[in-house]
Protein backbone atom coordinates (compact mmCIF):
# COMPACT_ATOMS: atom_id res chain seq x y z
CA UNK A 1 0.00 0.00 0.00
CA UNK A 2 1.23 3.73 -0.52
CA UNK A 3 0.48 5.92 2.65
CA UNK A 4 1.30 10.13 3.26
CA UNK A 5 2.92 10.62 6.41
CA UNK A 6 3.22 13.67 8.06
CA UNK A 7 5.69 12.88 11.31
CA UNK A 8 7.12 15.88 13.28
CA UNK A 9 10.73 16.58 12.87
CA UNK A 10 12.02 18.57 15.94
CA UNK A 11 16.04 19.10 15.50
CA UNK A 12 16.58 19.13 19.74
CA UNK A 13 14.67 20.26 22.48
CA UNK A 14 15.33 24.24 21.96
CA UNK A 15 14.51 24.12 18.32
CA UNK A 16 11.35 24.98 16.43
CA UNK A 17 9.56 21.89 15.32
CA UNK A 18 7.03 21.22 12.88
CA UNK A 19 5.11 18.16 10.70
CA UNK A 20 7.10 16.96 7.42
CA UNK A 21 5.31 15.10 4.92
CA UNK A 22 6.68 11.82 3.48
CA UNK A 23 5.19 9.35 0.69
CA UNK A 24 6.35 5.63 1.40
CA UNK A 25 5.24 2.74 -0.65
CA UNK A 26 5.09 -1.04 -1.19
CA UNK A 27 4.34 -1.00 2.59
CA UNK A 28 2.77 -4.39 3.68
CA UNK A 29 -0.17 -4.94 5.27
CA UNK A 30 1.66 -7.44 7.87
CA UNK A 31 4.64 -4.71 8.79
CA UNK A 32 4.09 -3.43 12.42
CA UNK A 33 4.28 0.34 12.80
CA UNK A 34 7.68 0.59 13.21
CA UNK A 35 8.72 -1.69 10.63
CA UNK A 36 7.04 1.10 8.59
CA UNK A 37 8.98 3.74 9.78
CA UNK A 38 11.96 1.35 9.17
CA UNK A 39 11.40 1.50 5.90
CA UNK A 40 10.99 5.55 5.49
CA UNK A 41 14.43 5.82 7.12
CA UNK A 42 16.05 3.47 4.84
CA UNK A 43 14.56 5.64 2.13
CA UNK A 44 15.79 8.65 4.16
CA UNK A 45 19.05 7.57 4.50
CA UNK A 46 19.68 6.31 0.76
CA UNK A 47 18.51 9.84 -0.23
CA UNK A 48 21.35 11.54 2.22
CA UNK A 49 18.67 12.78 4.75
CA UNK A 50 17.94 13.14 8.38
CA UNK A 51 16.39 9.69 9.69
CA UNK A 52 13.30 10.15 11.78
CA UNK A 53 14.28 9.66 15.49
CA UNK A 54 12.20 7.35 17.79
CA UNK A 55 11.98 5.40 20.48
CA UNK A 56 11.73 1.26 20.44
CA UNK A 57 13.61 -1.27 22.14
CA UNK A 58 11.93 -4.94 22.32
CA UNK A 59 9.04 -4.75 20.01
CA UNK A 60 7.80 -7.47 21.43
CA UNK A 61 4.77 -5.30 23.72
CA UNK A 62 6.56 -5.70 26.81
CA UNK A 63 8.72 -2.46 27.28
CA UNK A 64 6.59 0.52 26.48
CA UNK A 65 9.38 2.37 24.74
CA UNK A 66 8.01 2.58 21.43
CA UNK A 67 5.55 5.51 22.49
CA UNK A 68 3.93 7.87 19.69
CA UNK A 69 0.63 9.77 18.99
CA UNK A 70 -0.89 8.18 16.00
CA UNK A 71 -3.67 10.13 14.06
CA UNK A 72 -4.45 11.35 17.68
CA UNK A 73 -4.69 8.30 19.42
CA UNK A 74 -1.77 7.15 22.36
CA UNK A 75 -0.16 3.93 20.23
CA UNK A 76 -2.28 4.30 17.39
CA UNK A 77 -5.94 3.70 16.88
CA UNK A 78 -5.94 -0.20 18.27
CA UNK A 79 -5.33 -0.88 22.13
CA UNK A 80 -1.66 -2.09 22.03
CA UNK A 81 1.68 -1.14 21.85
CA UNK A 82 2.70 0.63 18.43
CA UNK A 83 5.28 -1.94 18.13
CA UNK A 84 2.16 -4.35 17.91
CA UNK A 85 0.19 -1.96 15.76
CA UNK A 86 0.29 -3.27 12.33
CA UNK A 87 0.06 -1.73 9.07
CA UNK A 88 -3.29 -3.96 7.98
CA UNK A 89 -5.46 -1.13 10.75
CA UNK A 90 -5.09 1.55 7.90
CA UNK A 91 -6.32 1.86 4.26
CA UNK A 92 -4.21 2.40 0.72
CA UNK A 93 -4.04 6.24 0.49
CA UNK A 94 -4.54 7.06 4.02
CA UNK A 95 -2.37 9.91 5.43
CA UNK A 96 -1.49 9.05 8.57
CA UNK A 97 -0.06 11.91 11.66
CA UNK A 98 2.77 10.64 13.57
CA UNK A 99 3.69 12.53 16.53
CA UNK A 100 5.51 12.54 20.30
CA UNK A 101 4.09 12.03 23.45
CA UNK A 102 2.60 15.95 24.32
CA UNK A 103 3.26 16.60 28.00
CA UNK A 104 5.39 19.41 29.62
CA UNK A 105 6.79 16.46 31.91
CA UNK A 106 7.54 14.43 28.91
CA UNK A 107 10.45 17.42 26.97
CA UNK A 108 11.16 16.31 23.42
CA UNK A 109 14.41 15.37 22.98
CA UNK A 110 14.75 14.75 19.06
CA UNK A 111 11.97 14.15 16.76
CA UNK A 112 9.63 11.50 18.26
CA UNK A 113 12.00 11.01 21.28
CA UNK A 114 10.75 12.35 24.45
CA UNK A 115 12.44 12.62 27.90
CA UNK A 116 10.37 9.99 29.79
CA UNK A 117 13.09 9.86 33.06
CA UNK A 118 10.41 12.14 35.02
CA UNK A 119 8.85 8.37 35.42
CA UNK A 120 12.15 7.15 36.88
CA UNK A 121 12.17 9.55 39.60
CA UNK A 122 8.54 9.33 40.54
CA UNK A 123 9.81 4.65 40.78
CA UNK A 124 12.51 5.94 42.99
CA UNK A 125 10.82 8.12 45.52
CA UNK A 126 8.99 4.91 46.49
CA UNK A 127 8.45 2.79 44.22
CA UNK A 128 10.32 -0.43 45.85
CA UNK A 129 9.87 -2.74 48.84
CA UNK A 130 12.66 -2.87 51.83
CA UNK A 131 14.19 -6.43 52.03
CA UNK A 132 17.42 -7.36 53.66
CA UNK A 133 20.38 -8.30 51.55
CA UNK A 134 21.57 -11.77 51.08
CA UNK A 135 20.36 -15.06 50.35
CA UNK A 136 16.94 -15.22 48.36
CA UNK A 137 13.95 -15.92 50.93
CA UNK A 138 11.71 -19.05 50.54
CA UNK A 139 9.11 -18.10 48.34
CA UNK A 140 6.44 -19.59 50.21
CA UNK A 141 7.98 -17.53 53.56
CA UNK A 142 5.55 -15.02 53.48
CA UNK A 143 1.45 -16.26 52.44
CA UNK A 144 0.03 -13.52 50.27
CA UNK A 145 -4.02 -13.88 50.17
CA UNK A 146 -5.18 -14.78 46.37
CA UNK A 147 -7.13 -11.25 46.26
CA UNK A 148 -4.21 -9.74 47.32
CA UNK A 149 -2.08 -11.29 45.11
CA UNK A 150 -4.62 -10.83 42.21
CA UNK A 151 -4.91 -6.88 42.25
CA UNK A 152 -1.17 -6.88 42.49
CA UNK A 153 0.00 -8.88 39.26
CA UNK A 154 -2.86 -6.37 37.63
CA UNK A 155 -1.09 -3.66 38.39
CA UNK A 156 2.17 -5.26 38.09
CA UNK A 157 1.21 -4.92 34.13
CA UNK A 158 1.98 -1.28 33.87
CA UNK A 159 5.22 -1.18 31.57
CA UNK A 160 5.38 2.93 32.12
CA UNK A 161 5.25 3.31 28.55
CA UNK A 162 3.44 7.05 29.32
CA UNK A 163 0.09 6.29 27.11
CA UNK A 164 -1.83 7.58 29.73
CA UNK A 165 -0.30 11.11 29.97
CA UNK A 166 -0.11 11.46 26.42
CA UNK A 167 -4.00 10.95 26.58
CA UNK A 168 -5.00 12.61 29.03
CA UNK A 169 -6.17 16.39 28.31
CA UNK A 170 -4.11 17.38 31.25
CA UNK A 171 -1.59 15.47 31.56
CA UNK A 172 -1.61 13.78 34.35
CA UNK A 173 0.60 10.75 35.40
CA UNK A 174 -2.29 9.27 38.25
CA UNK A 175 -2.69 6.10 36.82
CA UNK A 176 1.14 5.36 36.25
CA UNK A 177 1.61 6.52 39.85
CA UNK A 178 -1.29 4.58 41.07
CA UNK A 179 -0.69 1.38 39.45
CA UNK A 180 3.18 1.24 41.25
CA UNK A 181 1.46 2.33 44.60
CA UNK A 182 -1.38 0.06 44.10
CA UNK A 183 0.77 -2.69 43.71
CA UNK A 184 3.47 -3.05 46.21
CA UNK A 185 0.29 -1.80 48.75
CA UNK A 186 -1.17 -4.80 47.89
CA UNK A 187 1.25 -7.23 49.06
CA UNK A 188 2.23 -8.06 52.70
CA UNK A 189 5.37 -7.08 52.01
CA UNK A 190 5.12 -3.75 50.90
CA UNK A 191 3.51 -3.35 54.13
CA UNK A 192 6.24 -1.23 56.10
CA UNK A 193 6.41 1.94 53.57
CA UNK A 194 2.64 1.47 53.03
CA UNK A 195 2.31 5.36 53.60
CA UNK A 196 5.71 6.57 52.80
CA UNK A 197 5.45 5.08 49.38
CA UNK A 198 2.43 6.85 48.46
CA UNK A 199 3.10 10.42 50.17
CA UNK A 200 6.44 10.48 48.34
CA UNK A 201 5.55 9.11 45.18
CA UNK A 202 2.32 11.41 44.70
CA UNK A 203 4.83 14.33 45.80
CA UNK A 204 7.64 13.26 43.44
CA UNK A 205 4.45 13.25 40.60
CA UNK A 206 3.35 16.64 41.16
CA UNK A 207 7.31 18.03 41.56
CA UNK A 208 7.55 16.59 37.87
CA UNK A 209 4.86 19.14 36.45
CA UNK A 210 2.25 16.35 35.61
CA UNK A 211 -1.27 17.84 35.29
CA UNK A 212 -4.08 17.25 37.66
CA UNK A 213 -6.40 13.98 37.35
CA UNK A 214 -10.06 15.30 36.33
CA UNK A 215 -11.42 11.59 35.98
CA UNK A 216 -11.98 12.12 32.37
CA UNK A 217 -10.99 8.34 31.87
CA UNK A 218 -8.99 8.99 28.60
CA UNK A 219 -5.76 7.49 30.42
CA UNK A 220 -7.18 3.94 31.19
CA UNK A 221 -8.72 4.09 27.52
CA UNK A 222 -5.35 4.63 25.98
CA UNK A 223 -3.77 1.83 28.49
CA UNK A 224 -2.10 -0.93 26.30
CA UNK A 225 -2.34 -3.00 29.40
CA UNK A 226 -5.68 -2.34 30.60
CA UNK A 227 -4.58 -0.73 34.08
CA UNK A 228 -8.51 -0.19 35.23
CA UNK A 229 -9.49 3.48 36.47
CA UNK A 230 -10.41 2.46 39.72
CA UNK A 231 -6.60 2.20 40.38
CA UNK A 232 -6.74 6.37 41.00
CA UNK A 233 -9.89 5.44 43.31
CA UNK A 234 -7.54 3.37 45.65
CA UNK A 235 -4.37 5.72 45.62
CA UNK A 236 -6.55 8.30 46.69
CA UNK A 237 -8.01 6.65 49.44
CA UNK A 238 -4.66 5.71 50.71
CA UNK A 239 -3.00 9.02 50.42
CA UNK A 240 -5.80 10.52 52.72
CA UNK A 241 -5.45 7.77 55.10
CA UNK A 242 -1.48 8.48 55.06
CA UNK A 243 -1.74 11.73 55.21
CA UNK A 244 -4.00 12.03 58.11
CA UNK A 245 -1.27 9.88 60.29
CA UNK A 246 1.08 12.08 59.41
CA UNK A 247 5.06 10.93 58.57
Amino acid sequence: MRLNLRVWRQQNPDAPGAMATYQVDNISSDMSFLEMLDTLNEELILAGDDPVAFDHDCREGICGACSLVINGDAHGPERTTTCQLHMRSFKNGDTIDVEPWRASAFPVVKDLVVDRSAFDRIIQSGGYITAPTGAAPEAHATAVPKPAADTAFEHAECIGCGACVAACPNGSAMLFTSAKVVHLNSLPQGAPERESRVLDMVEQMDTEGFGGCTNTGACATACPKGIPLFSITKMNREFVRAARRGR
